[in-house]
């Protein structure tokens, strides 16, 4: 049983260190998102944002145009307008504008679905990879990503941040270059405060689309809690009327 025991423990630790290497090699240093999913006004910001500048590639497939309008407090003909531009009906699920194969021929391989990247990612991880992108010559796209290098993803939010060039520390034993900060050499139409609000907003409506029930489980959880007190507070009446003869 001990042997079983430490086997399992050396098989944990293994996988442990397999993970966090994993996630030095993809960058590490993640920013807090700050989102915040009671904050609708984020979310309608960032499925319009969304729309317009990730829907062209990538798909939701798992969520419907219809399901966002309800769950966000949009009507009908607000999705159609501003959210829907594969031509799809109301109760379609979000599908990329580009066809698949057309993006794979560009991008060498198909962009991913993303309904459930926050979950597998977590929304730091997206609200960073947004904001580290740098124009990279070598790159076949042009750019690079300091959280996940060599991504053959272009940066789909440059108008608005701007054009970012790396800024190199020192050269490593191996001989890279370690990209330690950006300066921006072509601002964007957004500033440095609203450019980060952007991709906040952006992340808060991954996190939603990863798991809608979110946004209603939690006023469940406050009547669930009330309904324990009312239930905690009727069994102490009944407790004290059955004992209340009893000496």
């Amino acid at each position: 049983m001990t042997k079983n025991f430490l086997s399992r423990a050396a098989v944990f630790a293994a996988g442990l260190l397999l993970s966090v290497t994993a996630f030095a090699n993809e960058g590490g240093n993640l920013q807090q998102s700050g989102t915040d999913l009671t904050d609708k006004a984020s979310l309608q910001r960032g499925s319009a944002a969304f729309m317009n500048y990730c829907s062209g590639c990538h798909s939701l497939k798992y969520m419907r145009y219809a399901r966002i309008g309800e769950d966000l407090g949009l009507t009908e003909d607000q999705v159609m307008q501003n959210l829907n531009f594969s031509g799809g009906k109301i109760g379609d699920h979000v599908m990329a504008a580009m066809p698949a194969e057309l993006a794979k021929s560009a991008f060498g391989k198909a962009p991913p679905d993303l309904s459930v990247i926050a979950r597998v990612r977590g929304s730091d991880w997206i609200y960073t990879y947004l904001k580290s992108f740098y124009l990279d010559e070598s790159r076949p796209v042009g750019w690079n990503n300091t959280l996940f290098p060599n991504a053959s993803m272009p940066n789909p939010l440059w108008e608005l941040q701007g054009v970012q060039q790396p800024v190199y520390g020192k050269k490593t034993a191996t001989g890279d270059l370690p990209v330690e900060g950006f300066t921006i050499s072509q601002p964007g139409r957004q500033n440095a405060q609203q450019f980060d609000q952007t991709v906040r907003d952006i992340t808060a409506f991954l996190e939603y689309v990863g798991e809608p029930a979110a946004l209603k489980r939690q006023n469940v959880g406050v009547w669930a809690i009330l309904f324990l007190v009312f239930f905690a507070f009727m069994a102490w009446l009944l407790k004290h009327e059955y004992w209340r003869d009893v000496h």
